[in-house]
């Protein structure tokens, strides 16, 4: 491994971070910014950029003999970039931050839920706990009187939770030989051409783009794709799967936090709570599974 990557645990958390937190303004962005009513054209244009720039700049690739790896990148792809960011838009855009929380929280208890059934690796108990915990805690903060359901919306982001955790776990478990700016740039360019066909069925065409929908545009593919995607498979190398799946909590946490600060959207006392709630999961979570690799060295 690189010596840069030799970094404390806490220190590649903290970074593997940055990248749900950079998720979690996609809903502002998308409603603030972006023309409305084109789900696909957004996740396109998030992703299929940022790919492009990547694989050119680090100009690597699998072996193209190596069918393995390739059946493998093309199924990372279409998990963590192609649905994913499809259903990502579609709740985006139909609702406020705060209510796709809920079932974004299932994401660790599924990563755990992998492990135990592929690897057979039981998760520590600590863990499952302060996975529910994290769950609760995203069900109180939809007590809210001001947010409001859409079927739709949750389906979309039901199943992108099922997509990004299935995700996180095959990353973690298909580890690729490629540096992890090759590794994200072919996810995202293989995702976004995933996503082209959809877009041009789906979507209607795009407006006259102002300067405020270019700079929405511009900031999801820079930082929400090619910024917070290679932080993210960073993460998935270094640090264990379900450690790296609680961090996503951080998503729809910082998606409500946003829609407070900047749309007025109410957070009440027992919002707080569930906030703190759901932030307790996230450090419990963390220190389980830093214990079990300290014991696993010991």
């Amino acid at each position: 491994m690189p010596k840069h990557l030799h970094l404390p645990a806490w220190l590649n958390a903290s970074l593997t971070a940055l990248a749900p937190v950079i998720w979690g303004t996609t809903y502002i962005v998308t409603t603030e910014l972006l023309p409305s009513g084109r789900p696909f054209t957004a996740a396109l244009l998030r992703t299929l950029p940022a790919g492009l720039l990547l694989v050119l700049w680090c100009r690597r690739a699998p072996a193209w003999g190596d069918w393995r790896s390739w059946g493998r990148l093309l199924a990372l792809s279409a998990l963590n970039i192609g649905f994913f960011q499809a259903l990502l838009f579609v709740a985006a855009y139909r609702l406020p931050g705060g209510v796709a929380a809920v079932v974004g929280a299932i994401g660790p208890l599924l990563v755990m839920g992998l492990a135990w059934a592929v690897d057979h690796r039981r998760p520590p108990g600590l863990a499952v706990a302060a996975g529910a915990m994290g769950v609760l805690g995203m069900a109180v903060l939809l007590l809210s009187p001001t947010l409001a359901w859409d079927g739709v919306g949750i389906a979309a982001a039901l199943l992108g939770t099922v997509c990004m955790a299935a995700g996180t776990f095959w990353a973690r478990r298909w580890r690729s030989d490629l540096p992890v700016l090759a590794f994200t740039g072919w996810q995202l360019l293989a995702g976004g051409a995933m996503l082209a066909p959809v877009a041009w069925a789906m979507d209607p065409p795009l407006p006259a783009l102002t300067t405020g929908h270019v700079a929405g545009y511009a900031y999801l593919s820079l930082a929400g794709a090619l910024f917070a995607y290679t932080l993210w498979f960073r993460g998935i190398a270094l640090l264990p799967a379900v450690a790296v799946s609680s961090l996503g909590l951080l998503s729809p946490l910082t998606a409500l936090l946003l829609g407070w600060a900047l749309l007025g959207q109410a957070m009440t006392g027992i919002s707080l709570l569930g906030m703190l709630t759901v932030l307790a999961s996230i450090l419990a979570v963390q220190w389980a599974m830093s214990a079990r690799r300290q014991g696993a060295r010991a």
